[in-house]
């Protein structure tokens, strides 16, 4: 077989990939004259030009690459509804009045006449005190008012002889003078005399501890037997129906209820004493306190250090259910917005102060959309601006996808929290 008919040879089957048979003029009247051996090199290069330039010369084109996966994410539709816009803040609970027992007078502590943790009324005896020390203080005070009374009637009746007597001329005028003084002088020790037995009865009287509220008694820091003093606290009594609690609001709440009110907007009567508007209390156990409380003040000053102001709530408590030292949430209700526009608070991602959220366009295709954020409904998120109603946004897997990125997206139902 000649070399012609080796190169020049129809393969019998053909790959879909090779490319078809070009004419070439017979080896031996293109390379005549050639030897053999550079001859077969020389037609080993051009079959190999050939098949390199084979797709620019117009033959099959191979097939173009698979197109890039789509990311699977989660979506759900943006929902319109009315919803009550509801602001909470972290409380604490302190007793309506916390009143603290202390002895006015120091002594001994020989009785405690209340069971701790119970309830006491206005003027039930707490503690009392060793009394004889102020038993004798009052016994010595009652001696000097009778002799004091003594003197003054001694010199009640100097003065009563003597005066015809000075004006017969029989005495000197100078003797009814001191005699006069010292009727005075005895007026004076009575008063003092008086004042002291008073005094000694109310140091008496103080041994016996009261309590001057209504309420319930605290466990006693001090023990029988134990010398104790007016710096002494004995126990404290709580009045805890109704009971108060405190919440701090922002600086920037503040101004914005101050704004309110001071146009007659509803939602500032938040800062109103006696407000009408019912505080919702959520205890510590995630429960909602049955009883509605109200505003009663504002405290006077912003705290420098937090940049909030206290404002104080009353609450019913009969029962004496809710103790000072609690911890809760207290929740108004400051309006109804209208029409409003929600998405999962997921759906949301700040960035540098600004908030974005990744639509999917109808094409499936991202499209990353800086929006403004109203508030949060639960687990829902108010889209005040840069979101229409039924638009579709990612849920999850908002770290992985970029503007312009194809997705599959997969729908998900939001929780419709914001009508609770």
């Amino acid at each position: 077989m000649s070399i012609d008919s080796v190169f020049l040879q129809r393969p019998k089957q053909r790959s879909p990939h090779v490319l078809p048979p070009v004419a070439f003029p017979p080896i031996s009247k293109a390379f005549g004259g050639v030897p053999a051996g550079v001859r077969v090199g020389l037609i080993l290069a051009v079959l190999t030009a050939v098949v390199l330039a084979g797709p620019s010369c117009g033959g099959p084109k191979p097939r173009s690459a698979a197109a890039a996966p789509r990311t699977p994410v989660g979506v759900v539709k943006a929902i319109q509804m009315d919803v009550p816009i509801r602001a909470e803040w972290v409380a604490t609970l302190e007793g309506y009045v916390n009143a603290q027992i202390q002895p006015q007078v120091s002594g001994y502590l020989i009785r405690q006449n209340y069971q701790e943790g119970s309830y006491v009324h206005k003027g039930d005896v707490l503690f009392e005190i060793d009394p004889r020390p102020f038993q004798a203080i009052l016994d010595q005070a009652k001696g000097q008012l009778a002799q004091a009374r003594a003197q003054l009637y001694l010199a009640d009746v100097n003065v009563k002889r003597d005066t015809p007597l000075v004006k017969e001329r029989a005495i000197a005028q100078s003797q009814l003078d001191a005699e006069t003084a010292a009727q005075m002088q005895a007026h004076a020790s009575i008063q003092a005399a008086e004042a002291a037995v008073e005094q000694a009865q109310l140091n008496l009287g103080f041994t016996s501890v009261r309590s001057l509220v209504d309420g319930i008694a605290g466990i006693a820091t001090t023990q029988m037997g134990n010398l104790v003093s007016p710096a002494t606290v004995l126990t404290t009594v709580s009045q805890l129906d109704p009971i108060k609690v405190y919440f701090p609001i922002s600086e920037q709440e503040y101004l914005q209820f101050a704004f309110r009110l001071s146009t007659k907007n509803s939602a500032g009567d938040l800062l109103r004493a006696g407000d009408s508007r019912a505080l919702e209390l959520i205890l510590s156990d995630g429960s909602t306190y049955p009883r509605k409380g109200h505003v009663i003040f504002t405290d006077r000053q912003v705290d420098p250090q937090t940049g909030t102001i206290r404002v104080v709530a009353a609450f019913p408590n009969p029962g004496n259910i809710l103790r000072p030292g609690q911890f809760g949430r207290v929740r108004a209700l400051l309006g109804v917005r209208q029409g409003a526009v929600l998405v999962p608070q997921r759906c949301v991602t700040e960035l540098q102060g600004t908030y974005e959220v990744a639509v999917v366009s109808a094409q499936n295709s991202i499209s990353v959309r800086k929006v403004k954020v109203g508030e949060r409904v639960g687990s829902l998120w108010v889209i005040a601006e840069g979101l229409a109603p039924g638009e579709i946004v990612v849920s999850d897997g908002t770290s992985k996808v970029r503007d312009g990125m194809p997705v599959m997206p997969k729908v998900e139902t939001p929780q419709r929290e914001g009508n609770r």
